[in-house]
């Protein structure tokens, strides 16, 4: 089930959850094994064997379960960067799975019940579980209240879920809502320019988004990148390049005010790409142009498929000074 960005803050009553920037997992518990599964249903079983460790103390027969799996910094913050970078460093960091929803247990199928329920058995199939695998909490306030909150802890958001609603597999049905506090989502890589002074590899990457079928330009992103991590993205670009600009919106007659555009004559030093591949990004906001500001590139997203990537609402801006602290809200 997928959430729905919202661009404005949910009013009434809703079961709210802190938004987590990891990779969203389907675990699935059966006979003693155990797989993990992205959204595109890549398994990703064998890169995080802490988890499937952690998965053998819950006591059932078969269980689908619905989280994220997530690293954690030094604040216990969820950081997709830290999760990306996990194989080109030599200190691994702290790998949760935060789970949410209960999708089947012991053959019963729980799609249809209300959320509540969903989540109570939940709570009581893992509760014990401690260490890499942890139940999500459950926010009991006012949504503008956790998001300011939120937004003061350096979190991405939250989610907002309607009471009593069934789990909708592959379905962003307005029953779960995203509100962000910050500029960031999934880009399709398109191209990048060439590396300049000191830099290895290549310089910036093209990046868009999907509108139907029209890959349309959102800027270049040139920041955001180590050596290690320019050394492995250009080894993926070169196995992916094409003949053709697949931005249906290029060139730009003009430089914009903000953002980067790209001219006919700036598109002459760019390598073109096929748009299969998806990073998440990082910016302060949409310009009236349609491009990004101030972006800084924070891995792949290789749990995404490119045709999904369209543009997302705005972050919410804050209404006031917000003195909420996170941590000691009180969960369901």
């Amino acid at each position: 089930m997928k959430a729905r960005s919202s661009d404005a803050v949910p009013t009434g009553t809703w079961r709210l959850e802190v938004k987590l920037d990891g990779y969203r997992t389907i675990a699935v518990l059966r006979g003693g094994e155990i797989e993990l599964w992205s959204r595109n249903h890549k398994s990703l079983t064998p890169d995080y064997p802490e988890i499937v460790a952690g998965l053998r103390s819950v006591r059932c027969r078969s269980a689908v379960i619905d989280g994220e799996i997530v690293a954690l910094d030094a604040e216990g913050r969820s950081r997709f960067q830290l999760l990306q970078g996990r194989s080109l460093s030599a200190v691994r960091p702290v790998i949760v799975f935060y789970v949410f929803d209960l999708l089947q247990l012991n053959g019963r199928s729980l799609l249809a019940l209300p959320i509540e329920t969903r989540q109570e058995a939940l709570q009581t199939l893992v509760g014990s579980t401690k260490g890499v695998v942890r139940v999500s909490p459950v926010f009991d306030m006012a949504p503008a209240k956790l998001l300011a909150a939120v937004r003061a802890h350096g979190l991405e958001g939250i989610i907002a879920k309607r009471p009593g609603s069934p789990y909708e597999p592959d379905r962003r049905s307005g029953a779960w809502l995203k509100c962000k506090v910050h500029g960031e989502q999934e880009f399709v890589i398109g191209g990048f320019t060439p590396p300049k002074r000191s830099r290895p590899n290549f310089g910036a990457i093209l990046v868009g988004i999907f509108d139907g079928a029209r890959l349309l330009y959102a800027g270049k992103v040139g920041s955001g990148y180590d050596h290690a991590r320019l050394k492995s993205l250009h080894e993926e670009f070169l196995r992916r390049r094409a003949a053709e600009c697949p931005f249906a919106d290029l060139p730009r007659e003009r430089k914009p005010r903000f953002g980067a555009g790209m001219t006919a004559r700036e598109m002459r030093e760019v390598t073109w790409l096929k748009p299969d591949l998806v990073c998440q990004v990082r910016f302060t906001e949409w310009t009236d142009d349609g491009l990004l500001r101030h972006p800084v590139f924070l891995g792949l997203r290789n749990d995404k498929r490119a045709k999904e990537v369209v543009r997302e609402a705005p972050p919410l801006r804050p209404a006031g000074r917000a003195r909420a602290s996170y941590f000691k809200l009180r969960s369901r």
